[in-house]
């Protein structure tokens, strides 16, 4: 039987993601007004939004009980990823990786969801005069921690 993993490494990856998240979430709140745009380059600006609904706004005008459904469903999902992290085994450290990213950006909207009743936005990716929906620092490390995750289960689908 292999070796469980040891989780705490990997728990100290969720907190660094969640730590720079919220640390670059606060210097926008204190920096910008909502909407107020910084141009960083020819295809990205730096900008206060806030999303009230999922990804890409999913559900942002639904009256308010979107918070609530958000705040417990992230919670479920935060405890289904904890478990199935203390569960891998040695050779599962990409996955291992990929989980404690997901679950440090699924816990930073988390934590703006619950001490603001929305998430913090500001990462604004365009061309010419479309613009990708903004995002953030917990927004990306969900993406590649699901990336790494795909990647994962492909490199270990034989074990």
């Amino acid at each position: 039987m292999a070796e469980t993993l040891r989780v705490w490494p990997y728990l100290g990856l969720t907190l660094a993601v969640l730590a720079l998240d919220q640390l670059t979430k606060l210097w926008v709140l204190a920096t910008f007004q909502p909407y107020e745009v910084l141009p960083v380059l020819p295809v990205f600006n730096l900008t206060l939004v806030f999303n009230t609904g999922a990804a890409f706004s999913f559900l942002s005008d639904a009256g308010g009980w979107q918070r609530w459904f958000f705040i417990g469903l992230t919670g479920l999902v935060s405890i289904a990823l904890l478990l199935w992290l203390t569960r891998l085994r040695q050779h599962e450290r990409f996955t291992a990786i990929a989980l404690s990213m997901i679950l440090g950006g699924a816990l930073g909207n988390l934590v703006d969801r619950v001490r603001l009743g929305k998430v913090v936005d500001f990462l604004d990716f365009y061309w010419r005069q479309w613009h990708w929906p903004a995002f953030n620092v917990a927004d990306s490390a969900i993406t590649v921690g699901v990336a790494i995750l795909l990647f994962a289960s492909w490199k270990y689908a034989d074990r």
